[in-house]
């Protein structure tokens, strides 16, 4: 059975998709973008973007009774790749290394809103 998370803690879906879904004890989070939900404002320069984005998706994970080390895969977009060190040292912040997902960076040309990154992420309850 399908649940759609949801917690205003994290930006509302700004089209026809839910924050997440918790399908037999996995999490599926939508990418996140670096919105902030407070303000509804995109908080714009690699390192803000990239804290408000894990901020978010961290919210959605406390939504769903889980943390990041749920966390078993992750996929980020970046508009430019040059950003990949000062981005993947603040997503490591967030982490514990012994509960390291998967993941992939790929760069692309273009993000919703026009946003330097955004991250997905799936989940699993333990």
């Amino acid at each position: 059975m399908k649940k759609l998370i949801s917690t205003p803690n994290a930006p509302a879906a700004i089209g026809p998709y839910a924050q997440a879904n918790l399908v037999n004890g996995i999490l599926y989070i939508s990418g996140q973008i670096p919105l902030n939900p407070e303000t509804g404002k995109l908080v714009e320069g690699i390192e803000e973007a990239t804290n408000q984005v894990m901020k978010n998706l961290e919210a959605v994970l406390l939504g769903a009774g889980m943390t990041f080390k749920n966390v078993v895969k992750a996929t980020i977009f970046l508009k430019d790749m040059d950003d990949f060190n000062v981005m993947n040292d603040i997503y490591a912040s967030y982490l514990d290394a012994e509960y390291y997902p998967a993941r992939e960076t790929v760069q692309v040309s273009c993000l919703p809103k026009n946003v330097d990154i955004e991250i997905s992420m799936i989940a699993h309850q333990f």
